[in-house]
């Protein structure tokens, strides 16, 4: 079953093609979209007004508030060191610990950029397209490039 009982949805949550998703224990606000091909997993939550585009991995630990944009195929992570085995048997959840990561409200997430964990993108900033975020991004900043850097300030128009 592509969405699991354990989904809370809010309000209006329109979900494009459900049976092309796989969610599972989270939690989406009022009035948000999930494209197709998309995963959200246990212990998200995502808030109102939110659009998460096609393509996109959203998981364990990460919190999106509210007016937040998830372009196409943006990946997040949620271990710093990930490992298959841990000695001769393959890991369980018990051989890891989540770090969790922050997307404040009204920032938007460029297609294909990857969130490392651990990381606060701040309210309104903006990622550019294909950015590896491996640092917190102040709020109302513009990051690009790999590692993102801010290069600039959503506040200033051009």
């Amino acid at each position: 079953m592509p969405i699991s009982p354990t989904v809370k949805l809010g309000q209006n949550v329109v979900i494009h093609h459900p049976e092309l998703v796989n969610l599972y224990g989270c939690e989406i606000g009022n009035d948000s979209k999930v494209g197709c091909f998309v995963e959200i997993q246990k212990g998200v939550k995502i808030g109102n007004f939110c659009k998460v585009s096609s393509h996109s991995f959203i998981c364990e630990g990460v919190t999106i508030e509210e007016k937040v944009f998830v372009g196409h195929g943006v990946l997040f992570t949620n271990d710093p060191y990930p490992r298959a085995a841990s000695g001769d048997k393959l890991q369980t959840e018990a051989d890891w610990k989540v770090i969790p990561t922050l997307v404040k409200s009204g920032a938007s997430l460029g297609s294909g950029a990857v969130i490392l964990c651990g990381i606060t993108i701040g309210k309104e900033a903006l990622v550019g397209a294909g950015a590896v975020v491996t640092k917190n991004v102040p709020d109302y900043a513009v990051v690009t490039g790999v590692p993102a850097r801010v290069t600039g300030d959503v506040r200033k128009k051009k």
